[in-house]
């Protein structure tokens, strides 16, 4: 994500628009926060009544009103606090829910190369750590500036109404408190970055550790990932006490000020010629007014704090939702694909590498033929056959499918005529029936699936399981073995009516014996199949009707099993060394 960062007001600006489509429940908790802020100042005002009439003049009717009265204001603080909090809290976990849909949508859409060049750790982070920290922050910024700010304006017109002189003389502080806290505004958000982008750091190694663990005890590397994630924490610590001690230090210097303004005031108001203008109880209820002030001051101080971890955040969550989507421009759709493949002059070179990985690739492909690819890594095969489902574009030359350039596809429609079995397994958190029946397949009878599930020789071990196809196979299918795991993918691809298939090493899990059951099954099941086979070992792509032998990027061989050895070339020599190997 290369986004440049934008200013804290637009990324706060972004955060609040989530929060105003709850306009309803926002008003609702607007009036409870300025019902519950206009509370201060009547109760700094009840003090006047309380020590000029009640105790000095001892009127009756105000003895019998006032403690009513006071009564009556704490009430009303709890009633509108209970309100403003319930609406308040509903707000946030909508604006959380509408941005995890938001990035967890956008993530489907993102093109196949950001990926690559993200940590899975980080991005997991946007979708807890960060959302959070946004709708939280942001939230309790808005009710704290709302709530706090109402409160000193209340506290500031009663200072005022009792003496305006006075009131004047605490206003001095202000530019000095505004100093202080721009300061804190730059170091706040430095920091808060630093801290969102270490819970990145401390979230990529714990999640390396969950899908690497076996590797991790093979090579004991226990003690290594220790160290690395005790470093990741111990740098996260570091940066959130930084974040505290600024917090901590902002908030008692901005009412050591404040703190000062009173003492000048105290002293001041008892100077005789204040006395004779002000009553005790005007003057308590002036002294009650200023110290309430306290803790509105405080909040919207440590307001400044919420915001910046809450905008720092957001700068991450809007950098990702405005990172492009894959291209899909595409206007056609194939209704009835025969699956003729052409790559015309193809040429493809990664972003940021200077080498191209594949150079000027000319291949038509009939329908329903077999085609292996095997080469050494690095020789583009499985470049090549990602540009099929346009995981890449092509940035020279042209891909066509029954003719079609594969930009004016509809993506959807380009990807279901395409069904994948990889070497790295990709099985959900479900049941085995969802895992073979997956996404555009849900509906699929049950008939179907199980006849899709013996075509991959996965029904005998299915069966054996304690729910059958209802059994919940756990991460990533914890639960199988890897032969198994496999055949649940093939059983996923032979399911899928696509015309175009495309096996990347799609039995190198499999033992011999089911190996050769899940080969004599894709013969049969996927003869009207347009086929694409990767494959480093050999034996498994011998009855191919084209093996495409490939180097550095270009086809330098192309036949039959039997062509190619009797060519003596390079795919010969590949069959000789592994067949020595073999034995």
């Amino acid at each position: 994500m290369t986004t440049p960062r934008t200013t804290g007001w637009h990324v706060y600006r972004r955060l609040i628009a989530y929060s105003l489509k709850q306009r309803h429940y926002l008003l609702l908790a607007m009036i409870g926060l300025l019902v519950s802020a206009a509370t201060q100042p009547l109760f700094a005002w009840s003090l006047e009544p309380l020590l000029d009439k009640a105790i000095n003049q001892r009127d009756p009717e105000t003895i019998m009103w006032l403690p009513l009265g006071i009564l009556g204001i704490f009430l009303l603080r709890g009633g509108s606090m209970f309100l403003s909090g319930y609406y308040v809290g509903l707000v946030g976990r909508i604006v959380v829910k509408t941005l995890r849909d938001e990035v967890f949508s956008h993530l489907l859409r993102l093109p196949v190369r950001f990926f690559e060049n993200s940590s899975s750790g980080k991005l997991l982070s946007y979708v807890s750590y960060h959302i959070e920290q946004v709708a939280n922050s942001s939230i309790r910024g808005v009710t704290s500036l709302v709530q706090d700010s109402a409160t000193i304006i209340g506290l500031l017109g009663l200072m005022f109404w009792h003496s305006w002189q006075l009131t004047l003389g605490v206003l001095v502080i202000v530019p000095l408190i505004a100093g202080v806290v721009a300061w804190v505004t730059r170091r706040l958000r430095r920091l808060s970055h630093e801290v969102q982008d270490s819970v990145g750091d401390v979230t990529q190694i714990a999640n390396e550790l969950i899908r690497g663990y076996k590797v991790v005890r093979i090579f004991n590397g226990e003690q290594y990932e220790a160290k690395r994630f005790s470093a990741a924490n111990e740098q996260n610590i570091d940066l959130q006490m930084k974040r505290m001690v600024l917090e901590l230090l902002s908030t008692p210097l901005v009412q050591f000020m404040v703190a000062v303004a009173l003492a000048a005031i105290v002293y001041v108001a008892t100077r005789d010629a204040m006395l004779d203008a002000l009553t005790p109880g005007v003057f308590m209820s002036f002294v009650m007014a200023m110290i309430l002030m306290l803790t509105p001051i405080r909040n919207l101080t440590q307001l400044n704090a919420q915001l910046q971890t809450a905008i720092a955040a957001g700068e991450g969550i809007f950098e990702l939702l405005d990172t492009p989507a894959e291209n899909d421009h595409g206007t056609q759709t194939l209704e009835h694909c025969r699956g003729a493949v052409t790559f015309r002059d193809v040429s493809f070179t990664y972003p940021e590498t200077d080498k191209a990985v594949l150079r000027n690739i000319n291949l038509t492909v009939q329908p329903g033929e077999k085609i292996a690819l095997v080469g050494k890594s690095g020789s583009g095969k499985t470049t090549l056959v990602n540009l099929l489902p346009r995981f890449h574009d092509v940035q020279m030359g042209t891909v066509l499918l029954d003719d079609v350039p594969l930009q004016d596809l509809r993506l959807h429609n380009l990807r279901s005529q395409i069904a994948y079995v990889g070497q790295d397994i990709v099985l959900f958190n479900d049941t085995v029936r969802n895992n073979i029946a997956y996404g555009d397949m849900r509906h699929v009878p049950d008939a179907q699936i199980r006849a899709a599930a013996e075509a991959a020789y996965a029904l005998e071990f299915i069966e054996k399981l304690p729910q059958g196809f209802d059994t919940l196979i756990g991460d990533n299918g914890v639960m199988l073995s890897g032969g198994q795991r496999q055949r649940l993918s093939i059983a996923r691809a032979i399911l899928s009516s696509a015309p175009i298939l495309i096996l990347d090493e799609a039995t190198s899990a499999l033992d011999t014996e089911s190996e050769r059951h899940i080969q004599s099954a894709l013969d049969n099941l996927l003869a009207n199949r347009t086929t694409f086979m990767i494959a480093h070992r050999l034996s498994t792509i011998e009855n191919a009707d084209r093996i495409l032998v490939m180097q550095d990027g270009v086809i330098i061989e192309s036949g039959k099993h039997h062509e190619l050895l009797a060519l003596k070339g390079q795919y010969a020599r590949l069959h000789a060394m592994q067949f020595h190997d073999e034995t």
